[in-house]
């Protein structure tokens, strides 16, 4: 169904069941509140808008946010909590806004009995206005990722703008002199007066405010005034500066930072495009600024390192901040910034391509009629265990239906549909097991409820994510329940409510759990503690990604997989770095740990929010392990070094707490390992959201088809690839009502009738129960080549736009992207590619030769690679494809000769004539952290040994 008209269904009372109910297709929800509100300071129980002032954007408001608590006041009814927006933090007070720049963090515990690390608010100084007294803060404003705390008592105001990522903080004062005040606790030294901007140093932290032209500051002891020459605007930066950064440095970053001090920063806004045909998700940051001085746009933006290691466009300087989060990286006189991550995949399950026969099988049976009586089986009945109860007997589903066991997967189909109806229906009279709208906090709220889902509103992303994908497997074995008039409108509700994809919609906030810029999921509600916000389980925050993925792709709606592919390709680069530090910069080193438990705000923690354990610690950022969780196994290293350090954290041996979830992640990084682990130890209870037929095999198929291969990706959401001693395995599965072609980036085609689940490479096989046969067993091809290029000449050139030329074009170039800091030698990665076809050439001996214009300017440790492919009759199929070695470029600006004397890395094929032939060149890093430039035109040439 068309998006628009899904958006109208969901969006339209159709009519009332009951007082206080309203339907949504055939499913329904009340507005009577059956159970707890939300609730806090004042009257925001009944009213959240207390919290904002009468300037601030209408509709919902956002919780769940770093700067929550000071919108939803619990534990500091006044002014909420520290706020924490990388690089600074800030405090709101009677007297102003307090600001920290934390660069020391503070360690618990020593040894291996190290808890947490936090980089905790230590204020620096006060900015107000002289006279303010609040008595209270309120919100003016919000952004993507900024926010307006407005301060007033009537007489005197100040309202800033503060940010994630945003160096500067900017005031709008009245009513007296900008006033900036050094803590109780320490000095202000000025290092620079120059009338309008002053440089002052407070705890070591540099920092400059800049003042209207024509006004002075002037300084009487810690203090720091200025009448802003009768205006009412100035603004603060911290500078990137260390104790042993040189006085030109400073002085050098000063005269870049005033470019942009008067333009300040009134929006924020972030975008994202998902390229299905090269599986990369683009995500461009926007900031909106107003020149109060000049005409000037651009402003200055702190990176966070998921953003950073996949930045698209500019080059940050060579300073940085200390973070929480480890270094952030600056760009400068910027209107936005640009980050390309790939997308890796994901599936419904793993596919069942062990031996269909023998004990392992007959074991795996046994395993799942075993579930056949009560597929859900969960312990409570509110809407975090039923989320796990579905969860469970969704993954029974898929791989019954892998394994030709219908009983089973039915049962558990049916188990699913009659709960999702039941908490879908708002029936007369009907206190439970259904969802209520609260238009004054603009959410959809599940009763009964669990960990201050109601109260809070925490944790919806971890409760809906799990009702959401167990609906995707459902509307896969029936549609008719998913359509428009039944239930799709019930589950879009959910989607909306923890993460609104549609900024239209004002019934909620847009992506009221996740953070756009720092990448990740928020759990708290309020956010209100001396800490910031904070979240432990990470995965379940994937797998309500996943679930929309799933979703989307199951019922046809691009926006809604768009969505989920963005939140989840993001968060698995902040959960890399954040939750793993897999790149070893964001820890400090005092903090010994392979995993954070949990992330807060201004640190991390190797702590849980409900056990001390271990096993329980490290492994709540693994579960549920479905289909959508071997992100969790990019670094088969990592995994079992993280597997290590738990037992070792334990004194165990084995995993006492959740050996499932453990043999499960184990798996992807040696599941030869963890079947053994299994075989010895299956005595054990199941994880509450897990089954011993689900365990079998997860770990059983991963053994078979080796660990997670991220130098391949695909033209289709659904798939995976997967190498064993040096042999790769490709996985898709087909979700929608036609057939489809799966195109890998290796030039590997699939295949996948509807409802299927295919594998080609080193394991072919079929499975599901689709309508239709299974098909023809799937074997690997090459691309189809577009068509592309001109001419029937050996001497081909380079074109900017992607296409060999007979014709020497005009001097040109183009990037090739940073190869992300990972080995790619002989394997394509984000690649260049220029195209011939409709060529006629007669095969004359000899070898191809190349001589391309590689530049990486001043970057060290980067290398170019290319590969050029025939296929001589122009069929598809590609019979001949050359690899060369690739080319380390120097660290000197300026072309450098990449040419065939690299010598061939390897050659498959061989040589043939050209009969409407088309060949094709691909170039990528393969190694490097940054860009490099490839010249076009008549700067490089491919000529082949042909005439």
């Amino acid at each position: 169904m068309a998006v628009a008209a899904l958006l109208g269904a969901v969006l339209t009372v159709l009519n009332s069941v009951s007082a206080g109910a309203d339907t949504v297709g055939a499913g329904s929800y009340t507005t009577t509140a059956p159970g707890p509100l939300p609730s806090g300071c004042a009257d925001m129980s009944t009213n959240p808008r207390h919290g904002v002032t009468a300037n601030a954007p209408s509709g919902a408001v956002p919780t769940n946010d770093w700067w929550s608590s000071i919108l939803w006041k619990r534990t500091n009814c006044a002014y909420g909590e520290p706020l924490f927006a990388q690089p600074l933090g800030f405090r709101a007070q009677s007297g102003g806004l307090g600001v920290s720049y934390s660069t020391r963090p503070t360690i618990s515990g020593s040894g291996k009995g190290v808890a947490e690390y936090h980089f905790n608010y230590h204020e620096d100084f006060v900015a107000g206005v002289s006279g303010l007294a609040a008595p209270e803060v309120k919100v003016d404003d919000w952004s993507d990722w900024t926010v307006n705390p407005c301060l007033s008592d009537g007489t005197h105001t100040l309202r800033a703008t503060i940010g994630s990522g945003l160096p500067f903080a900017y005031f709008r004062a009245t009513g007296g002199d900008a006033q900036i005040k050094a803590a109780s606790d320490t000095t202000v030294d000025v290092w620079s007066d120059s009338g309008s901007m002053i440089g002052y140093t407070v705890n070591g932290h540099d920092y400059v405010a800049f003042a209207p032209s024509g006004a002075t500051w002037s300084v009487d002891g810690s203090t720091l005034t200025s009448s802003l020459a009768g205006k009412d605007y100035f603004s603060i930066a911290v500078l990137p500066t260390t104790s042993s950064t040189p006085t030109a440095d400073r002085t050098a970053l000063v005269t870049e930072y005033a470019k942009y001090a008067y333009n300040h920063v009134t929006g924020t806004a972030v975008s994202y495009r998902y390229d299905e045909a090269d599986s990369t998700i683009t995500t461009t940051y926007r900031f909106t600024t107003t020149a109060l001085e000049g005409s000037a746009t651009g402003t200055v933006a702190a990176l966070l390192p998921h953003q950073w290691r996949h930045l698209a466009d500019g080059s940050p300087l060579s300073q940085t901040y200390i973070s929480s989060r480890g270094p952030l990286k600056v760009l400068t006189g910027i209107t936005s910034f640009t980050t390309s991550m790939l997308f890796h995949g994901v599936l419904p399950e793993i596919p069942a391509v062990a031996d269909s026969s023998g004990a392992d099988a007959t074991t795996l049976h046994d395993y799942l009629n075993a579930e056949k009586a009560d597929p859900t089986r969960q312990q409570s009945d509110d809407t975090y265990w039923t989320g796990k109860g579905l969860g469970r007997a969704a993954r029974l589903a898929e791989i019954a239906d892998q394994t030709g066991n219908t009983e089973v997967r039915d049962a558990a189909l049916s188990a699913i549909k009659s709960k999702l109806t039941d908490w879908f229906t708002a029936s007369p009279g009907k206190t439970g097991r259904l969802f209520y709208y609260d238009g004054n906090w603009g959410t959809l709220i599940g009763y009964p409820a669990s960990y201050g889902s109601d109260q809070e509103l925490n944790d919806h992303h971890f409760h809906y994510g799990y009702y959401i994908a167990a609906a995707a497997t459902l509307a896969r074995f029936d549609p008719t329940w998913a359509d428009a008039e039944h239930y799709r409108g019930m589950v879009d509700l959910l989607i909306r409510d923890a993460d609104n994809y549609d900024r239209a919609d004002k019934r909620f906030p847009y992506l009221r759990d996740f953070d756009v810029y720092a990448g990740h999921d928020w759990a708290s509600g309020h956010g209100s503690f001396a800490a910031g916000n904070n979240q432990e389980s990470s995965s379940e925050g994937m797998n309500f990604d996943n679930a929309l993925i799933q979703w989307g792709i199951a019922t046809g709606n691009k926006a809604v997989r768009d969505a989920g592919i963005y939140m989840y390709t993001t968060q698995a680069a902040a959960i890399e770095d954040y939750w793993f530090d897999a790149h070893h910069q964001v820890y400090p080193s005092d903090f010994p740990h392979k995993e954070a438990g949990m992330v807060w705000s201004n640190g991390g923690a190797y702590a849980t929010w409900f056990s001390s354990a271990p096993e329980q610690i490290q492994g709540i950022n693994l579960l549920p392990v479905t289909g959508g969780h071997l992100y969790l196994g990019d670094d088969p290293a990592y995994v079992k070094a993280n597997y290590q350090e738990m037992l070792d954290q334990a004194g165990k041996t084995q995993p006492g707490i959740w050996p499932d979830i453990w043999y499960e992640y184990l798996a992807l990084g040696d599941g030869d390992a963890a079947l053994a682990d299994f075989r010895a130890n299956n005595s054990f209870t199941s994880e509450e959201g897990e089954s011993k037929a689900h365990t079998f095999h997860w770990i059983r198929n991963l053994a078979a088809l080796g660990t997670v291969d991220t130098t391949v990706t695909a033209d289709k959401p659904l798939t995976a690839v997967f190498t064993k001693n040096g042999e790769r395995t490709y996985v898709a599965a087909n979700t929608t009502a036609t057939d489809t072609t799966v195109h890998f980036s290796d030039g590997t085609t699939v295949q996948v009738p509807v409802g299927k689940t295919v594998t080609a490479g080193a394991h072919t096989w079929s499975g599901g129960s689709a309508p239709g046969s299974t098909g023809p067993t799937p074997t690997p091809t090459p691309t189809p080549t577009p068509p592309g290029g001109t001419g029937s000449s050996p001497t081909l050139y380079l074109s900017g736009d992607g296409t060999l030329s007979a014709t020497a074009g005009t001097a040109g170039s183009t990037t090739v992207t940073s190869a992300d800091g990972v080995n790619h030698d002989g394997s394509p990665y984000k690649p260049l590619t220029f195209t011939a076809s409709g060529l006629d050439l007669k095969y004359a001996g000899g070898t191809t030769q190349f001589d391309l214009a590689v530049d990486a300017g001043q970057s060290i440790g980067n290398a170019v690679q290319m590969q050029v492919s025939y296929d001589c009759p122009g069929d598809g199929t590609w019979d001949r494809v050359e690899t060369y070695r690739y080319f380390a470029t120097d660290p000197l600006p300026g072309w450098e000769h990449y040419t065939d004397k690299a010598g061939l890395a390897s050659a498959t094929g061989t040589p043939c004539d050209l009969k409407n032939g088309t060949v094709q060149i691909k170039v990528w890093n393969a190694l490097g952290n940054t860009p490099s430039t490839l010249g076009t035109g008549d700067l490089s040439a491919l000529r082949l040994p042909y005439t």
